[in-house]
């Protein structure tokens, strides 16, 4: 038995992550530059800052990836207390370094960098601190009961609601799921009592039920108290996906978005060739453009790219066979399948739009470094059991 030898940058990169992620930003550079060629309105080059913003995110998995679990740990409370301090200065700060767009003051305008959406990185900041508390609590917690249990879900209410309550009001509903989407499965591969985890889910779910019993049989009252609520512009995509029709200036995105799909048919209409205009088409709406030149056949491809990828995710996850690794892992896949879902979702119309970007595909700098910083942290947990596990008698990956 023996342990395996790397150097260099080898030892904390998986093979086939590395393909996939190439493939992916390959894809995200080419449809990017088709996306703003064939309108005028756009100016400058996103695609060479889309390949910067991929030059630093490699690198920032890679340091990530360098890490052992401890040290993961470690940096935890401080990459929350970092991220949490620039999501209060965002309401302090002055329009000059934090401008609203569409209504959200989510981002700081730094010169020569662009902007940063702190909210981004505070899925990184979230995955970490959440799996480290639990970690802990299971660890002092000698017999597991119905009130640790209850302990442990305030512990992480805590946590994670003051900061999301920030990020609500800014407001970024979109971001607001994808948190939810971390933060359900690792609480549900967490040891908490299912029986209490069916209660705490009860609730949400009642309250979905309630609101389409509410849309249906008392809408004047939806209208006016539930979704008067709001922001102008949460209501104003809320009602483009429900009535595309009767607010077709609310459902324009998405009923282009469904047009560039649905004319590309089963093998698109060529390289450069998309001609329906959507507005942002290059960050949420990549895809659209995707169907659009490649058709059924390139969008099933993407889909496919997707789940290799997500499966590679999940092997070396189970792989490290930690508490930590587990509840990590199972956070950011369960983070990335959502986000994936969701915006294929709402560029075919299934989903309201929520400004939720394309993992890897989108343009868009906080996104893609957020996501490079969760990669990071999966494939540390590979270093890890590559150097402390035994291995297969030939030492190669499974």
């Amino acid at each position: 038995m023996k342990r395996r030898g790397r150097v260099g940058v080898e030892k904390y990169i998986d093979k086939q992550v590395a393909l996939y992620i190439a493939l992916l930003a390959l894809i995200s550079c080419l449809f990017i530059h088709s996306s703003t060629e064939a309108f005028p309105q756009y100016t400058g080059s996103f695609v060479i800052k889309q390949i910067i913003f991929y030059i630093l995110g490699f690198s920032m998995m890679l340091a990530v990836a360098s890490l052992d679990l401890e040290q993961l740990k470690q940096i935890s409370w401080y990459a929350y207390a970092v991220i949490v301090l620039l999501l209060i200065g965002l309401i302090f700060a002055p329009e000059s370094i934090a401008r609203p767009v569409n209504e959200a003051k989510a981002w700081y305008q730094i010169k020569f960098l662009g902007s940063i959406q702190p909210s981004e990185f505070l899925k990184f900041a979230f995955v970490l601190v959440i799996a480290k508390v639990m970690e802990k609590h299971y660890t002092i917690t000698e017999e597991p009961s119905f009130v640790s249990d209850c302990r442990l879900l305030c512990k992480v209410a805590i946590i994670t609601i003051p900061p999301m309550l920030i990020v609500y009001q800014q407001p970024d509903t979109g971001m607001i799921l994808l948190y939810a989407a971390l933060l359900a499965p690792m609480v549900f591969f967490s040891s908490i009592n299912k029986k209490l985890l069916i209660t705490v889910a009860a609730i949400p779910v009642t309250l979905g039920i309630g609101i389409i019993i509410v849309y249906f049989q008392f809408h004047d009252f939806y209208q006016e108290e539930l979704l008067g609520r709001l922001s102008g512009h949460q209501v104003s995509r809320i009602n483009g996906w429900l009535q595309p029709f009767e607010y077709e200036a609310s459902s324009y995105q998405t009923r282009q978005g469904m047009t560039a799909i649905g004319t590309g048919e089963l093998t698109g209409k060529g390289y450069l060739g998309n001609d329906v205009y959507i507005p942002e088409k290059h960050t949420d709406f990549i895809f659209s453009t995707i169907a659009e030149e490649t058709g059924f056949i390139g969008g099933s491809i993407i889909i496919l790219l997707y789940f290799l990828l997500l499966y590679r995710l999940v092997v070396i996850v189970i792989k490290a066979r930690t508490r930590f690794a587990y509840i990590t892992g199972a956070g950011i896949i369960g983070l990335l399948t959502f986000q994936i879902f969701q915006n294929i979702g709402m560029t075919m119309g299934l989903l309201p739009v929520t400004g939720v970007t394309l993992p890897f595909l989108s343009y868009g700098g906080s996104s893609l470094l957020s996501n490079f910083l969760l990669l990071g942290v999966i494939l540390s947990f590979r270093k890890t059991y590559d150097n402390y596990f035994f291995l297969s008698r030939n030492g190669d990956d499974e």
